[in-house]
């Protein structure tokens, strides 16, 4: 199991400038060589919340930029996009962003600490949607399973998908899981939070005529 696919990317001269510069400062590699002090990586105590794959980051410095009293920890491999999120923390003076390079599955076995997100977000997930690839979405019970120790209770799993067979299964693997508990009354998607900003994946979808859909989950505390 892997929280990705590689893919060729190129890199603009500024998001290499960026790289450069800024990769020192905010940047960090998933190596498994150790376990993270969340306090230290932040210079500071404050609740964090861990993306998994960002794209080119707009959202993710628009939810830093709206939310400076957390912090957010960004994972993706796709190189530009890394390199345009540090850019436009730095612009924008945000303090409170993280970005990771490589596999989100090491960095929840081998390098958090239990208990120690106060929330997941997973937007716009590759929906692999021929059947054969359905094993290589993220969001499935061995996924769950792995998440679950290094969320706080009570912490928030957001998804969201505009792929609607993807939409579906996220929903029922979710609500089998007994670590997590659906926020809405009636067991089903929940309304689009004021705090998700519109990303392009989000875009490209709504233009071929797919709904988006939200799932928000709480963490529960173990029996």
């Amino acid at each position: 199991m892997r929280s990705f696919q590689p893919r060729r990317s190129r890199v603009t001269t500024s998001q290499a400038d960026a790289l450069q510069r800024l990769w020192p400062k905010w940047g960090l590699d998933i190596d498994g060589r150790r376990v993270l002090d969340l306090g230290e990586l932040f210079g500071g105590e404050m609740p964090v919340v861990l993306e998994i794959g960002f794209g080119m980051g707009e959202a993710t410095a628009q939810m830093a930029a709206d939310d400076p009293d957390t912090g957010i920890l960004a994972v993706d491999v796709h190189t530009p996009g890394q390199g345009n999120l540090l850019g436009l923390a730095d612009r924008n003076g945000l303090s409170n962003v993280r970005v990771a390079n490589g596999d989100a599955v090491i960095l929840l076995r081998e390098m958090l600490p239990p208990a120690s997100l106060d929330g997941l977000r997973v937007y716009f997930p590759d929906p692999w949607p021929k059947a054969r690839h359905h094993k290589r979405r993220i969001i499935q019970p061995e996924f769950l399973a792995l998440a679950a120790p290094s969320l706080k209770p009570g912490a928030l799993l957001h998804c969201a998908t505009d792929w609607e067979p993807y939409a579906e299964q996220m929903l029922e693997v979710l609500t089998a899981h007994p670590l997590f508990e659906n926020t809405q009354a009636d067991g089903g998607y929940a309304p689009r939070p004021s705090f998700r900003p519109f990303t392009r994946f989000e875009g490209q979808g709504l233009d071929k005529g797919h709904v988006v859909h939200d799932l928000l989950f709480r963490r529960v505390a173990a029996e």
